[in-house]
């Protein structure tokens, strides 16, 4: 395991740099416009986002679109090697700062989402995600599917695809992936 965590470390650093460029280049809006397209046929379900730090493509607009049908939730950490819960957020909720940076509804209302749209450092095109080492939601998507169908949407700048990424058996991998590019779908529905 040990060369295996190197080996994520090392794509982990390369992917940060990738990531800061394509942020920088201003594509975040056309990736939300082809995540609010994406999400039609789900609007009214209960849908998770995330409050976005440091260089990750912001969901913000597509969220305060979704929060007028239907609930929006937003990752909560709970504890170290925990599931996140996800915590209901309005466009205008009093916020406050939660672990690593990221701000969180400051009423506790749980959401369990049908959809999980989900940020990271990078990816490949058979559903594999790199995020920052913590294993949240990996323990969170498998918790969610063992309760039932649940999909898992990776939100990211086309940048971020790698041709391969290290994986672990407890990895869980994305259903589809929305970038500024499009949307590629990994055969799990």
């Amino acid at each position: 395991m040990g060369d295996l965590s190197a080996q994520k470390d090392a794509a982990r650093k390369a992917a940060f740099g990738r990531r800061k460029v394509a942020h920088m280049s201003g594509l975040g809006q056309a990736a939300c416009a082809n995540l609010t397209e994406f999400l039609a046929p789900y609007l009214g379900q209960p849908i998770s986002a995330y409050m976005a730090i440091r260089t990750e493509v912001d969901p913000l607009e597509v969220m305060k679109k979704l929060d007028l049908i239907g609930p929006v939730g937003v990752p909560v950490i709970q504890g170290a090697h925990r599931p996140l819960e996800f915590h209901r957020w309005r466009d205008g909720c009093d916020m406050q700062d939660g672990p690593f940076g990221a701000r969180i509804p400051r009423v506790d209302e749980l959401v369990v989402p049908k959809v999980v749209i989900l940020p990271m450092l990078a990816f490949d095109l058979a559903g594999h995600r790199l995020g920052y080492g913590g294993g949240y939601y990996d323990r969170t998507l498998e918790l969610l599917r063992a309760a039932g169908p649940v999909l898992a949407v990776g939100f990211a700048y086309g940048a971020q695809q790698v041709e391969s990424l290290p994986v672990e058996p407890t990895d869980q991998p994305l259903d589809v992936i929305v970038t500024e590019a499009g949307v590629c779908w990994f055969g799990r529905e």
